[in-house]
């Protein structure tokens, strides 16, 4: 999904220690202080994406006899787990399974069985959450677990080993996070992923204690041909969704108090996927989680979508020039989302850029886009100040051309720079 295969990369890093020899020095847009890279610049700091750094030796060590294509492979691999971890969403994704195949009294009412139980106990099964705290600590411990593992494992695959060859994978080259803003969102992410382990674990419990929703496990129950349509109808939904949600969530007044927590991070990170307001947070797993409720999904779909849709998530943050496979005609590559955290009130769309082109909020040449620019639709640049245009100019040429198809990029550059003239 990259611009080349990850191994390519790899081939060619260069360790910690070479690292440290280069004179080399990275000013951070959101910090003052010069840092050389590859140093933790958080010292003794747990909580700091950076902490694989102090590691690095050791990790390059064993890395470096890994294969390339299998090292390619567990980089892959280790993004699709994150993303069907990061909320506990694999809480969810073993419940269905499990009612698929059977396991379990679907309709079991533990509030009759519960009257010699504890009060706590006979309120829980009374709402059908016998157990609630096992799922709860499962949900948390799992989800923490590779947050931070497998979080810090790709931090260390791209912004340690491949940090200062950023050109070729990095949307934005040579913008990276402050130290300040690396720990800024690892603490609001992990908060947000303790919201939304907990909703996954009150779902997940409440289904396996026999709980009704609109999620079904027999493909008879609704036929095969609403079984294909619900494939894009889910997606469809979810996404249009999603679109508007977003939208909403960059009016002015709203921005302001909610959204802007968020756009704190302009160069974003897988870690800032999480890393959002707990009321937004909330707003959009409802968002995401309203087919359940609304009509009938079967969980294979359900499931498998909610894979994508998170799946899609980490890499559209992740600040690398992922880009869209051949059977995804409808995603767009990872610059899409990279551009809304630089340019903030556009390209608004998650796993669909049509919305965008279809409301007029799609990112253009002719347009700048600015914090204090609302509602997607940008500045003509035939209004703008000599200033301004300049600004723009430098902000285009930060981007890495290797994140564009085509001649996209260089037509962006072309544009602003005949309006300099």
């Amino acid at each position: 999904m990259l611009a080349h295969p990850p191994f390519y990369f790899l081939a060619s890093s260069r360790t910690r220690a070479a690292l440290l020899k280069d004179t080399n020095m990275e000013l951070s847009e959101n910090s003052s202080k010069k840092v050389p890279i590859g140093v933790s610049r958080i010292e003794g700091d747990p909580l700091a994406v950076t902490w694989t750094e102090r590691y690095s030796d050791t990790l390059d060590k064993y890395w470096k006899k890994l294969p390339r294509v299998l090292g390619s492979v567990i980089a892959s691999v280790a993004v699709f787990i994150m993303g069907s971890t990061i909320r506990g969403e694999w809480l969810q994704i073993v419940v269905h399974f499990l009612k698929a195949v059977g396991y379990g009294d679907k309709d079991s009412v533990g509030a009759n069985n519960s009257t010699d139980s504890g009060f706590l106990e006979a309120s829980l099964a009374h709402y059908r959450l016998q157990g609630l705290g096992y799922y709860w600590l499962a949900a948390t411990s799992i989800s923490y677990t590779f947050y931070f593992g497998i979080g810090g494992f790709l931090h260390w695959y791209y912004y340690v080993c491949q940090r200062d060859r950023s050109e070729e994978w990095k949307c934005q080259p040579h913008k990276f996070l402050s130290p300040e803003l690396e720990r800024h969102e690892i603490l609001l992410g992990s908060f947000s992923l303790l919201l939304g382990s907990s909703v996954s674990a009150l779902i997940s419990c409440y289904l396996m204690n026999g709980g009704r929703s609109t999620i079904y496990y027999n493909v008879a129950e609704h036929g095969w041909f609403w079984y294909f349509v619900s494939w894009p109808f889910v997606f469809i939904w979810q996404d249009y969704l999603t679109y508007w949600h977003h939208r909403f969530y960059h009016l002015p007044l709203v921005y302001k108090y909610f959204h802007k927590l968020h756009h704190k991070y302009k160069h974003p990170t897988a870690f800032s996927v999480t890393a959002i307001h707990p009321v937004e947070f909330l707003h959009m797993q409802a968002v995401l989680a309203s087919p359940m409720v609304l009509f009938p999904v079967h969980w294979s779909v359900f499931v498998t979508l909610m894979i994508y849709l998170y799946y899609h998530g980490i890499i559209d943050h992740s600040g690398i020039n992922f880009k869209a496979q051949w059977w995804q005609p409808w995603q767009p590559d990872s610059i899409f989302h990279d551009n809304h955290h630089q340019y903030f009130h556009v390209n608004f769309g998650f796993n669909c850029a049509l919305w965008d082109k279809i409301h007029g909020t799609y990112r253009q040449k002719n347009k700048l886009y600015r914090e204090d620019i609302f509602y997607g639709q940008g500045k003509d640049l035939n209004q703008c100040t000599a200033d301004e245009l300049r600004e723009e100019l430098r902000e285009r040429e930060s981007e890495s051309h290797l994140a564009y198809r085509g001649t996209v990029h260089g037509n962006q550059l072309k544009e602003i720079k005949h309006k300099l003239r």
